[in-house]
């Protein structure tokens, strides 16, 4: 595997701008942890870079990623569903819908574990490790057999017999902590030691998953300005969101588009999730507090904590967060599947959060709506 791309120049924390050597900060920014704080590392490439119109998938934005040449299962280069019947039912100008469940496991997740592998055989660690239960863990055991690495997916509590099987084929293991205190411990020593290649979030505050792999959901706004141009580009996009990596790696490929003259302006981006956490930090509350709630039928947005690059995304994109109460999600997949999209629990309340914001006014009838469906319905718990 090749050294990653040398159009890399360094990396910075997302909140206090200080920059880093290259390296790998699963814990985040070291200086903003000292004060309290915590928010995650990003990439700084240098300016330049264009679209390789001649490879297909992801790797057509190779001058924009941390890789240039990656294990490839075929992932990226989702369709855009056109669903003329919803957008007339709302009264949208449009509503197109990312169909990231054609990825190779059946999730956007496709997009990261490609980079996390090969920064684990760069480093010449042979074990892959992820706390995961669902699409993550899924995505990350099938892209290390792939490779020959070893895996280990960290799992609190009971594991739904769906994702055990589909982890457990692929001779990952699966390790059970009995708490979140004890799967922090566990990953925070391996990692040190040097024995696993953390590539999740694991942390009690989070500030992202793995820098290498989060690059990977820019190619999901890459795509979007090659399919609809710099003039139809969507005005609102609805995201799925638990900790926000898919969120921040959408919104930090605009900002690049933008920065370099490419686009005048980010989408707004509209973070959606089972229970007030975002929302609140956007009215005022700290983003380290807890926001507890009822996720169960949404465990793959679950959680009861924010993190900082979420609420810069929507800050940053002048957009939004939405909750959507438990008690309307089985309706919400119902719904979806009637206009021939059965989507996992946690993808199908973006229409539970595009019509509260209709209802309110925030999108209007003449707005692009685009929303990405992180995974399909087969997924679902039974």
């Amino acid at each position: 595997m090749e050294k990653y791309n040398d159009r890399i120049e360094g990396m910075y924390c997302i909140r206090c701008h200080k920059s880093f050597e290259v390296g790998d900060y699963p814990t985040g920014c070291p200086c903003c942890a000292k004060e309290g704080h915590y928010a995650s590392i990003a990439f700084k490439y240098r300016p330049g870079g264009s679209i390789r119109k001649e490879e297909k998938g992801m790797m057509r934005y190779a001058d924009f990623l941390p890789y240039e040449k990656i294990p490839s299962m075929g992932e990226g280069g989702t369709p855009f569903i056109q669903v003329p019947r919803l957008a007339e039912d709302l009264g949208l100008a449009s509503f197109y819908l990312k169909n990231e469940f054609q990825n190779p496991t059946g999730s956007h997740k496709d997009r990261t574990s490609p980079f996390v592998v090969s920064r684990a055989m760069e480093r010449k660690i042979r074990t892959v490790a992820a706390a995961s239960s669902g699409n993550a863990g899924a995505s990350v055991a099938a892209y290390s057999a792939f490779t020959g690495l070893n895996c280990d997916i960290v799992v609190l509590g009971s594991v739904s017999p769906v994702w055990e099987a589909a982890i457990a084929s692929t001779g990952a293991r699966l390790v059970r902590a009995g708490s979140p205190e004890e799967r922090y411990e566990l990953m925070d020593r391996k990692e040190k030691d040097g024995t696993w290649y953390i590539t999740t979030n694991y942390l009690l505050h989070p500030v992202g998953s793995n820098p290498w792999g989060i690059q990977g959901y820019k190619t999901i706004a890459y795509e979007t300005y090659e399919a609809f141009g710099k003039d139809g580009l969507p005005d609102v996009i609805l995201i799925p969101v638990a900790r926000g990596d898919l969120l921040w790696g959408i919104y930090e490929g605009f900002r690049e588009m933008r920065e370099a003259g490419w686009i005048d302006k980010i989408p707004r981006l509209v973070a959606v999730e089972p229970i007030a956490r975002i929302s609140r930090v956007l009215s005022g509350e700290d983003y380290r507090g807890q926001f507890t709630g009822d996720d169960d039928l949404t465990p793959s947005i679950g959680g009861w904590t924010v993190t900082y690059q979420s609420e810069l995304a929507v800050r940053e994109s002048r957009g939004t967060a939405v909750s959507v109460p438990q008690k309307c999600v089985m309706g919400l997949v119902r719904e979806m599947a009637g206009y021939g999209l059965y989507l996992e629990t946690s993808s199908a309340v973006i229409l539970g959060a595009l019509r509260e914001l209709i209802e309110k006014g925030e999108v209007k009838s003449r707005d692009r709506v685009m929303a990405v469906a992180t995974s399909h319905g087969f997924k679902n718990m039974p």
